[in-house]
């Protein structure tokens, strides 16, 4: 999370803003609706970009209630370089959300596509309207309704960033009544690259074929299969399928301390891509010591060497075993306990 310095608040700006409130064309609430379906149409995504001018225009000026609610991103150019913030993956996500709200409402008419607009605000350029929403970090993002205020509107949760456009729509819906529906993301290749590749394929298929019958193709390979094994196991315990399905980061930036970053996540809620890896690391270690025992230590005729072998074996599992439990316990609060049998006391 990226923080600012205190915004300027001499008397000489809020007379500016007085003076742009007053200027602005008192409008009727269709007409106000009218305007933003128009600026909504000028966007690709359907995000009106909005200044200190407009933010007056279509939230200060009229009288509440408004007859339209305001997801408002707030953004800022100067922070994009910093990867940590992830502003232009999540300003990409919020657009995604604001195009799928549109092309689940096609009707500019229905009651649903007018009530709802996403709109944009760049600090460099609108530095008053941050300071008017009380905005002083980054990810920022709020919903204005139709009778709230920009310093007493809905604000979505540092946590919900991490499943990027679902957990934006998830939040509007859960504020409102509306309904956004699926999120509609573009296609992975196009179909010029598709139409490539099929005939890249098409092409080579003969050359791959006689490679295979002649077994002179790395699917030939015992090495190949066994590292592709312990990858695939690697995959499945670290629940890497999760973490790409949810589009969960590898760490977060800690809330009370912008310059530290979080790598464990403490809440059941939630599971950061570090934890996945680290508990999937440890799993790892346990599952290759219990395969080298089964298939590689039985063959060693030195019983002495199986023994010393097989204790720092056990050791170590015991030890991986045990972080991961204790990582589970501060995650989740919940303890593993081992009883004794009762014939045992």
């Amino acid at each position: 999370m990226a923080t600012f310095s205190s915004f300027p608040h001499s008397l000489l700006l809020a007379l500016l803003l007085t003076l742009v409130a007053q200027n602005s064309v008192s409008s009727s609430g269709p007409d106000l609706v009218a305007e933003l379906i128009a600026l909504q149409s000028r966007s690709d995504s359907g995000v009106i970009h909005l200044d200190d001018q407009s933010v007056s225009r279509f939230l200060s000026s009229p009288k509440s209630p408004r007859p339209y609610s305001l997801l408002i991103f707030f953004d800022a150019l100067q922070l994009h370089d910093k990867s940590e913030l992830h502003l232009k993956e999540l300003r990409r996500e919020f657009g995604l959300v604001s195009s799928s709200f549109i092309t689940n409402n096609p009707d500019p008419s229905s009651s649903s596509r007018s009530k709802l607009f996403f709109c944009e605000i760049e600090f460099k350029e609108s530095q008053p309207s941050f300071s008017l929403f009380g905005v002083n970090a980054l990810p920022h993002v709020r919903l204005i309704g139709p009778n709230q205020t920009p310093n007493k509107s809905d604000q979505m949760d540092q946590s919900d960033y991490s499943r990027l456009a679902e957990s934006m729509a998830e939040f509007v819906e859960s504020k409102t009544s509306l309904v956004v529906g699926p999120i509609h993301r573009p296609p992975m290749f196009s179909k010029n690259q598709i139409t490539f590749l099929v005939i890249a394929m098409l092409i080579s298929a003969p050359f791959a074929l006689k490679k295979i019958i002649a077994g002179e193709t790395l699917l030939n390979d015992r090495k190949v299969w066994l590292i592709g094994a312990i990858f695939i196991y690697f995959f499945s315990v670290a629940g890497t399928m999760h973490n790409i399905i949810r589009k969960m980061p590898m760490f977060m930036t800690d809330r009370n301390d912008p310059s530290k970053l979080i790598f464990f996540y403490q809440g059941s809620g939630m599971q950061l891509g570090a934890e996945g890896f680290a508990v999937g690391f440890l799993y790892t270690i346990v599952g290759l010591l219990l395969a080298f025992i089964t298939h590689v230590l039985v063959k060693v005729r030195n019983v002495n060497t199986q023994r010393v072998v097989m204790l720092v074996a056990l050791f170590v599992s015991f030890w991986a075993v045990k972080k991961v439990v204790y990582l589970d316990n501060w995650k989740t609060g919940y303890g593993i306990h081992g009883y004794w049998p009762s014939s045992w006391n």
